[in-house]
């Protein structure tokens, strides 16, 4: 989704947002030099807009080491010879980039791009002040320093070194917030990096961008309070972050393998005893990518689902802990590219091929099929008068449990279902929703990958119980985050 901003310089600034990740990529142009900041992986559609512009892409931006997915920093500038340029850090890359000092200008045609080195959520972190020919401060591409209603977890850096604690990193956000930012002009146009549904902020807003002067008013991170005040209320709530974070921050510093050779080495065609073979001699996972109740009608033995059409790499991410993992794809016939690339922009990038002709190649050849047990809210319900003391998993996130659920079901977060999996009892039947169906056969596929046959996943999720009027809810309580 492109989001264009034109100013009267001639300028041009595009936010080019995904949803699935909750990112905000930006091409910036003047004059016929463009530049990049915060790219995704796959880097053509920012080259074929320069193109098309008959502009030149003279930076790459980054903002910091990203942790939930893999810019397209290194690919970028190969393809273009862009310069990469990164904020203050000591850290030892795996590419030529330029390291900005604070202050530093760049320009870019008629205007100026200035970088602000706010370090709090990671120390490299960096904020990047346009200003136009006239010297006017304008636009503020602030990563994930600041964004809109929330500001950058203070904790990934932990992963980094263990001197780097969330409360030393919290006060380090408090600085760079009260003495580099806020002192800008309350016109300045903030396009933070992330929005509502990434995990790099708790309670961030769906609005992807905003004047400086409406935060200074309406996000609690700049009101007026102590740094003891701020560090309390920044590290109230949050959780563990997914596991592939640190992986993603070491391929963003090291480098990685270019876009095209992962898909060159994922988009091979498999027919259904090629696949077989291939899920025999390996240690691949199955991976499925069809909608959830598409799947539960049948799949290929000990195969997993995370559905493409929801927040497809996050999930990939959080549930598959090595980002060195060999995948084996099954998609929808035409989508293999898309699931391969999103795959990439988390850095899974072993995919090593699809079922060709989908999952209805695999019945037209007689394999082995698998089926998970679906039933309705309304179903539930009455198979709960008739013995309440059946067994419900609510694998919705610890903060949507607490604002609201089923009286006696219990909480097993899909987010850490690798750390949790032994406290569910393969000999029991469970009855498994989330908030929608979603994520509750993505939980129910893996544990049956893993021996757990016994549990029924439940269509529609908490929505269809709520609705059916039939459950004793607990009352509902406003979530303090969405972590």
């Amino acid at each position: 989704m492109n989001k264009p901003y034109i100013e009267k310089t001639k300028m041009k600034i595009e936010q080019i947002y995904t949803g699935c990740l909750a990112q905000g990529a930006y091409y910036l142009e003047s004059n016929g030099e463009a530049a990049i900041i915060d790219p995704l992986r796959e880097v053509a559609p920012y080259i074929e807009k320069a193109k098309r512009n008959k502009a030149k892409i003279k930076y790459v931006f980054e903002t910091h080491f990203h942790a939930d997915f893999v810019s397209g920093h290194q690919d970028l500038a190969a393809k273009t010879g862009a310069k990469i340029v990164f904020g203050p850090t000591d850290a030892k890359l795996g590419f030529e980039a330029k390291i900005a000092k604070d202050g530093e200008e760049f320009q870019l045609g008629d205007v100026r791009v200035r970088a602000i080195h706010t370090p709090g959520h990671t120390m490299e972190s960096t904020c990047y002040l346009l200003i136009n020919k006239e010297g006017k401060e304008e636009v503020l591409f602030t990563g994930d320093t600041l964004f809109i209603g929330d500001v950058g977890r203070p904790d990934l850096a932990q992963k980094v070194s263990k001197d780097l604690t969330q409360e030393k990193q919290a006060g380090h956000l408090y600085d760079s917030l009260r003495n580099k930012i806020m002192p800008l002009p309350d016109d300045v146009v903030v396009y933070p990096a992330h929005g509502a549904g990434s995990a790099c902020g708790k309670n961030m807003s769906k609005e992807t961008s905003d004047t400086l002067g409406n935060q200074k008013k309406t996000n609690y991170a700049l009101q007026d309070m102590s740094k003891e005040e701020f560090i309390e209320k920044l590290i109230t709530g949050l959780t563990p972050p997914p596991s592939y974070f640190p992986q993603n921050v070491m391929m963003n510093i090291q480098g990685y393998d270019s876009i095209d050779k992962v898909l060159e080495r994922g988009e091979r065609e498999l027919t259904p005893e090629e696949f077989e073979a291939a899920a025999n001699e390996t240690g691949a996972i199955l991976l499925d990518t069809r909608a959830p109740q598409v799947f539960a009608k049948g799949f290929i033995p000990n195969s997993i689902n995370i559905g493409i059409d929801g927040s497809f790499a996050v999930w990939v991410g959080t549930l598959i802990p090595d980002v060195n993992q060999e995948i084996l794809v099954i998609a929808e016939e035409g989508k293999e590219e898309e699931v391969i690339t999103r795959l990439a922009r988390v850095g899974y990038d072993h995919a090593i091929g699809f079922l060709k002709g989908g999952f209805e190649s695999w019945l037209k050849a007689g394999k082995e099929v698998d089926k998970i047990e679906s039933i309705s809210a309304g179903q539930l319900a009455g198979l709960k008068e008739a013995d309440p003391s059946i067994q419900i998993l609510d694998v919705r996130k610890k903060s949507e449990f607490e604002s609201e659920h089923i009286t006696d079901a219990s909480n097993h977060p899909l987010d850490y279902i690798n750390e949790n999996m032994e406290t569910v009892d393969k000999d029991k039947k469970y009855y498994v929703h989330c908030a929608g169906g979603y994520r509750s056969m993505m939980f129910t596929s893996i544990m049956r990958a893993r021996g757990y046959h016994n549990l029924v996943d439940v269509d529609g999720g908490f929505k269809s119980i709520k609705e059916s009027g039939r459950f004793k809810l607990t009352d509902y309580v406003c979530p303090t985050t969405k972590l």
